[in-house]
C-alpha cells in the first residue's frame, strides 16, 4: 500500500501494523524493525516489534551501593543479572556509599537528590529546596538571632523592623483619601 490521496499520492504513509493500516501524514519509522507506523503504534510495545530494544539503554540500580549501571542493547534477564553481579563483585561497588545525604537543617529529613537541592551562595551548604533561602536554613546571623523580622526583611531586601523605633522608609501601599 502506498500512501497519500488521489490528489497527492506521495503524501503520507499507511501504518504497517496488521490491524491498523491508517493513513498517517506524519508517520514514524521504528528504529528496530524499520517499519512505518502511526502515532498509536510507534512504540515497540504497541506494534509487537520483531527486534525490540535493539539500541535501547536501560539503567539498573545496584542494591548494595545505590549506583546506577547502564546496559545497552540487552533485554534478557539473565544478561542483566550477570552484569549486576559483575558490578557487585568489582571494587567499584562500595556499600558504604549507599547512605543518602539529607538536608542539614534541624528536623528536616529531606533526602537530597540531583533535582531537590540547592547550594547557598553565602555559606556553600547544600540544602533542600524548602530551605534554599539564607533565612530559612540559618545562614550567617539569621539563624543565630532567631528574629523573624530580621529574616523576613532580608528575604524581601528591606530594612523594616530591624531596630527598635525604626521607621520604614518605603512608600505606603494604599493612599488615604
Amino acid at each position: 500500500m502506498s500512501g497519500g490521496t488521489e490528489a497527492f499520492p506521495d503524501l503520507g504513509r499507511h501504518c504497517q501494523n496488521p490491524d491498523c493500516h491508517q493513513l498517517d501524514f506524519l508517520p514514524f519509522t521504528c528504529d528496530s524493525c524499520h517499519k512505518v507506523f502511526c502515532v498509536e503504534h510507534r512504540l515497540t510495545k504497541s506494534h509487537s516489534c520483531s527486534s525490540p530494544n535493539h539500541n535501547s539503554r536501560q539503567v539498573h540500580i545496584c542494591n548494595l551501593c545505590s549506583s546506577s549501571i547502564e546496559t545497552t542493547g540487552t533485554n534478557k534477564e539473565e544478561e542483566i543479572k550477570l552484569i549486576i553481579e559483575k558490578h557487585e563483585n568489582s571494587p567499584n561497588c562500595d556499600p558504604s556509599k549507599k547512605k543518602k545525604s539529607r538536608c542539614p537543617v534541624n528536623r528536616c529529613k529531606q533526602i537530597l537528590t540531583f533535582s531537590n537541592n540547592s547550594v547557598c551562595k553565602k555559606c556553600r551548604i547544600k540544602v533542600c529546596l524548602l530551605h534554599r533561602f539564607p533565612a530559612d536554613h540559618g545562614c550567617g546571623s539569621f539563624g543565630k538571632s532567631g528574629n523573624f523580622l530580621l529574616a523576613f526583611a532580608a528575604k524581601n531586601e528591606k530594612d523594616c523592623g530591624t531596630r527598635e523605633g525604626s521607621i520604614c522608609n518605603s512608600p505606603p501601599s494604599v493612599k488615604a483619601c
